[in-house]
Parts: structure tokens; sequence; C-alpha cells
């Protein structure tokens, strides 16, 4: 059972999103082994062997199931991916030949240490759905221990040490079943498991879990992809299959919708929860393997790194290397690119109209220079009269409120913060009016008798409500 070149091309576009799955958190900034971020990783996705499992509150298997509709003779192609913990080693060369290790080599563009490397790990096979009926197909996989040697030059050529990679069996085993749904159509429940099937023990009373990682399957997550039918999606199913789609058992992963937009005959299942048809930003310049952040943050903040640091970070990793070289050569274009884009804020039914509520641009003008029709919205650069916090007055209750202006507070039933109960009938005072690009307004106050007010105007740290939140006091 293989996969077929047809199947990889299937998945060539979820590979994307996959891949940033697999090295989610692969290494944090500041990309340096040293930062301590980075001394407690593998936090996704991680199949612990079954003797380490229960006794720490992690898990050695994951189970995905989703409703399938083959048609004719389906093939099912199946592919899971994951990390495999590969412990590194750093060497000195000694004056006499022989080697010592060390926590540092240091060299003229980077600090060797020792380091955890993830080297990635597939197990593919393809099966026609037929096969899947009753018991299903198990499919063991093994990879076994291993180590490799790879010395280390210095700018002259000359062996200055070594790093040695050690590399620990893994066990695995990977089942499938279908089974067909009662309902008005010809669909079928698809159930696969991975597992980790490793053998090997802790040591009585130990504790270590670095010890189990590399015996792991880490940020494990499996793509699936028929050859012909489709698969129904989780989130947004057809009123007919609500129920069969309710009943669908998803343990430790969640199977959404994959490829292209419109396409449902590939299926992600990510131990990180994801929308139908997830997509890596088009600004994107590249991996940087810290999702929780900002791809221009990271890259302003890499750039900034000092050359000690840097080096430090070039040796901890390769793709730590990689995210150093792309900050230190991210063109200012590329970087603007990153500030930000607008994905269609609505859909236009007629091509050839313009959106409502949107400025109708004009161009054709004798100095080609563009110009907006009066209802630009504020914050566009382009009005002359945009919103200006300090002198800007809503009108509340039939009064005009603005800066100075006293209200009193009574937040309203959709907080969901606790803390503003104890400022009901509380006086305040404003100190701006807000406007959002939904055309909301807020209005920032401070507490009366606050004695940190001051403070609070210094820093800009208000309180926010919205009109109907307010009552108006006499201005002051």
């Amino acid at each position: 059972m293989t996969t077929t070149a047809a199947a990889d091309s299937r998945f060539a576009t979820a590979r994307q999103v996959a891949d940033a799955v697999l090295f989610e958190g692969y290494v944090l900034y500041p990309y340096r082994a040293s930062a301590a971020k980075n001394r407690l990783r593998w936090q996704f996705g991680v199949l612990v062997p079954p003797a380490w499992g229960p006794a720490h509150d992690e898990h050695a298997h994951q189970q995905t199931e989703i409703l399938m509709e083959p048609r004719g003779e389906a093939n099912l192609a199946v592919e899971l991916r994951f990390l495999h913990a590969r412990r590194r080693t750093v060497q000195q060369a000694r004056d006499d030949g022989t080697f010592t290790e060390v926590a540092e080599l240091h060299l003229d563009d980077r600090v060797l240490v020792p380091w955890d490397e993830g080297t990635e790990e597939r197990v593919e096979l393809s099966a026609a759905t037929a096969e899947l009926a009753g018991e299903g197909l198990t499919l063991p996989f093994r990879r076994p221990a291993r180590e490799d040697t790879e010395t280390v030059l210095d700018d002259r050529g000359r062996a200055v040490g070594r790093l040695v990679r050690r590399t620990e069996e893994i066990v695995g085993v990977v089942r499938l079943r279908a089974a067909e749904v009662p309902g008005p159509y010809r669909v079928f429940k698809l159930t696969a498991v991975v597992e980790n099937a490793s053998p090997w023990t802790p040591e009585p009373g130990s504790d270590d879990r670095d010890a189990a990682l590399p015996r792991s399957l880490v940020a494990a997550h499996l793509l699936l992809g028929l050859d012909s039918g489709s698969f129904l999606s989780m989130t947004d199913p057809p009123e007919w299959a609500k129920g069969a789609v309710a009943s669908c058992v998803n343990r430790h992963t969640w199977p959404v919708l994959a490829g292209e937009p419109g396409r449902a005959d590939v299926v992600l299942s990510s131990p990180i929860i994801l929308e139908d048809h997830p997509a890596i930003a088009p600004e994107s310049a590249g991996a940087m393997y810290d999702a929780t952040e900002i791809d221009e943050i990271l890259a302003l903040r890499t750039a900034a790194l000092t050359d000690e640091e840097k080096r430090e970070a070039r040796g901890t990793d390769a793709r730590a290397a990689a995210v150093i070289d792309l900050a230190d050569s991210m063109p200012p274009e590329v970087l603007e690119r990153l500030h930000g884009a607008v994905r269609a804020l609505r859909e236009i039914t007629d091509p050839g109209a313009a959106p409502p509520d949107v400025p109708e641009l004009i161009t054709e003008l004798p100095d080609d220079d563009a110009v907006f029709r009066p209802d630009t919205p504020w914050w566009d650069p382009a009005r002359d009269d945009t919103a200006d916090p300090a002198r800007d007055r809503i009108a509340i209750d039939g009064t005009s409120v603005g800066v100075g202006s006293r209200v009193l507070l009574r937040p309203g039933l959709r907080r969901t913060d606790a803390q503003d109960l104890f400022l009901q009938g509380m006086a305040a005072r404003v100190e701006a009016v807000l406007h959002d690009v939904d055309g909301g307004v807020h209005l920032a106050v401070t507490v009366e008798d606050d004695p940190g007010a001051d403070i609070r105007r210094e820093q800009g740290r208000f309180l926010y409500f919205q009109p109907d939140e307010l009552t108006p006091l006499e201005d002051a």
C-alpha cells in the first residue's frame, strides 16, 4: 500500500499548511537554545510511548473521525507526518586526535550547542475504500535507532570538532476502518487512529520528559485524500448530515477540509484547531516557527538581535539560522507588505457596481490625481475632517458629550469583565471620543476620585464604554 503521484499532487496545497503545523513552535524567538522558552519544547500533537503517557497526563494515540462520500471504486490516500526528535551533542577536537563533549563550540559565524533537532518522518499508504469495511486495515511502522557523526570545520578547513546525533527507535501503528452511516445518501464514517506502540519504559521513578520525547511522534497529523468522492465539513455539514457529524469522535486532533477552496477531496487532521481550507498568508516571506507572534514584529525584532545573539541562533539549528538570514536580507518592500492586508471586506454581486458604503475612486482628471467622493470614511487620509478624539462630540440622550464631559457609568449586560460591576453608578470624565472602522463609537473615560487618574492619562490607559452605557451629567 503506497501513495500515488496523483495523491501527492492533491496533497501539495494542503501540505503548505501541514508544514506550518509540523513546525509550530519548533524554535521560538530569539531562536537561541539558551532562551528559557526554548527549553520546554514539543507541545503540539505529541504521541508519547504508552508506558509514559498515563502517569504524566499525556496521550499515546490520536483518533480522527470524519464523513466521506466515495464514488465508485474510490481509493483513500493517507499520509501520517510527524517530527522525530534527534538529540545532538557537541564535541571538541583535542590535540591527541580524540574528542571531548562540550557545552559550546565557538566558530566565527556561529556557536554550536547541544540541541534536539526535529527530522520529518512520513508514513504513506493507499487503499480502496471497500477494504476499510469491518475490521479495516492496520499498518505497523518502525523507524530504527541510529547514530550519525558530522565533522565541524573552521574557516580554514581544519577539523575543530564534531556533532553527534543520536536517534531513538520509534514504533507505531495506523488503523483505518469505515462504516456506512444510515441516511438518505451513501456516506461512510472514516476512523483513522494513530498509536505510539513503543515498548520503551522509563526508569523507575523517572519524571524526565526529555527521555520520552526522542521515542515520541511530535506534531503528528494526517493528510487524507479521495481520488473519487468527497469529505463532509465537520464545521459546516449539510442539514441531513448534522446528526452523523455530531456522532464523530475526534481525540487529540481535529479534521478540516484542506487544499484549494471549493474542493472537498482532501482533509488535514491537525492537533491545532483550524478552519476549513486554511492557508498561509501570501504576505508571509518565510517560516518563522513562532505562529503566536506576528511576522512583521518577529522580522523586526530578529533583525535587531546583536551579532553575538545571531551567532548563537545560527548554531542552535539550521532552521533558526534560516530565520536570521531571512530577517537580515528582507527588502523594505517585503517588510512593508507584512504591515497589513485587507481581505474581501464584502461580496459584490454586481461586478460593475461599486460596493455599498465604499467611496468611488475618480481617476479621470487632467492631472491624473485621485479624488474620493464626499462619503469617504472618516479614517481615510483623503478626508480633510478626519476624526479627532480630542475635539469630537456625540449626542447621548440629547446632550452633547465630548472631552471633559461628566458621565454616569452603567455597564451593559454584554460585558464579560466582572470588574465592571464595581463601576456601576460611578461618575467619570470623558478623555476621548473614538471611532472604529465599523462605524462604532467608544468613549475613553477616567473614574472621578481615582487616585491613579493622572497616571492613566499620561499612559493612555483608559476605561472604554459605548454611548448606551453612559448617562450624561452636567458638563465640567
